[in-house]
């Protein structure tokens, strides 16, 4: 059935604000929730204010702050995430809170999720059936959140997993490994790229994947499950920056970050030196299969890297500028 109202937990995240676009651009009336009220004020101000979003300030961590931001909603996307440090010990708690408030409110729910809980790559294209064999800390936080998702003790919720690979994009943050470094791009700044620059990689642009996480939305078949939304290929961050440095105009220089200068970074900066253990994925990349999605859904949207890069970087230009002249007055 076709979504009616929607509840987007995390909603101004990279993932959530992509989301919230989507929903809004298809007249779906929608509940935008999050801790930062001025973050939300903004999200809404950059969508042009309309009618059909509202914005619900509270605590993700507290089952009783969505239940009462989501009268009427009848899909729940979870896009709300905890930083890198925090996964092991506050990431299961965070998707118990919110599968409780879907539960208590027997609605819908669309997890958000990446491709963590595989462990290394075993398949040449990975389907849905791809062992769950990790081996990273990260990786096993992952697979058990998974499980907590489909447990049995959610019978009136319905849920399903979508998962993305690293993604770009518009409304894409530091939480993204691309996020800062085309921002800084971007800025005409001085920047860092996280792994290897050489080896191509998959990237998702996420008002892509947004369209496709609403297709799922709306099917009734598509709960119960997992499914992957890839990219539009696979791309070498070398040539992630030259066609961001085109979009740009600015050609400041953009280091390579490995282990050694992950580890040395996360010194001052913890969220780094937790990257370390991911950075398999950038030397020995698992791309993601849509066959399932094209079979049951429909075409993947997929925007080439030269649009979305130069998209993304023309965005951030613009907001930058609109930030720095409000600041000037």
């Amino acid at each position: 059935m076709p979504v009616e109202k929607a509840i987007v937990v995390g909603a101004t995240g990279g993932t959530g604000a992509a989301v919230v676009e989507e929903l809004v651009k298809r007249g779906i009336r929608t509940v935008a929730f999050g801790r930062s009220r001025q973050k939300l004020e903004d999200l809404r101000a950059n969508l042009g204010h309309p009618e059909h979003l509202m914005i619900a300030v509270g605590d993700a961590f507290r089952p009783d702050d969505i239940v009462s931001a989501s009268e009427g909603a009848d899909v729940l996307f979870h896009c709300a995430n905890v930083p890198y440090h925090e996964m092991v010990n506050k990431l299961v708690p965070l998707g118990e809170s919110v599968m409780e408030a879907a539960d208590r409110l027997s609605i819908k729910i669309i997890v958000i999720d990446g491709i963590y809980p595989y462990g290394r790559r075993q398949m040449a294209r990975a389907t849905e059936e791809h062992p769950k064999q990790p081996h990273t800390r990260k990786g096993k936080v992952r697979l058990a959140y998974e499980k907590m998702l489909f447990d049995a003790r959610w019978s009136r919720a319905k849920v399903m997993i979508v998962r993305l690979p690293d993604y770009y994009g518009p409304t894409a943050n530091e939480a993204s490994y691309l996020g800062s470094t085309l921002e800084a791009i971007a800025a005409g700044k001085m920047t860092f790229f996280v792994g290897n620059m050489r080896v191509p990689r998959e990237f998702i642009y996420l008002p892509d994947a947004a369209f496709m996480i609403v297709e799922l939305a709306d099917r009734d078949d598509a709960y119960g499950q997992n499914w992957h939304i890839p990219g539009a290929g696979l791309i070498a961050g070398s040539e992630i920056v030259q066609l961001a440095q085109q979009a740009s105009g600015s050609a400041k220089l953009v280091i390579p970050l490995g282990r050694v200068g992950l580890s040395l970074l996360g010194l001052a900066v913890p969220v780094m030196k937790e990257v370390v253990e991911m950075l398999y994925l950038t030397q020995e990349p698992l791309v993601l299969s849509g066959d399932k999605y094209e079979r049951l859904i429909g075409p993947m949207r997929a925007t080439t890297f030269e649009k979305g890069i130069t998209a993304t970087v023309h965005a951030l230009q613009r907001r930058n500028g609109a930030i720095l002249t409000v600041k000037s007055n």
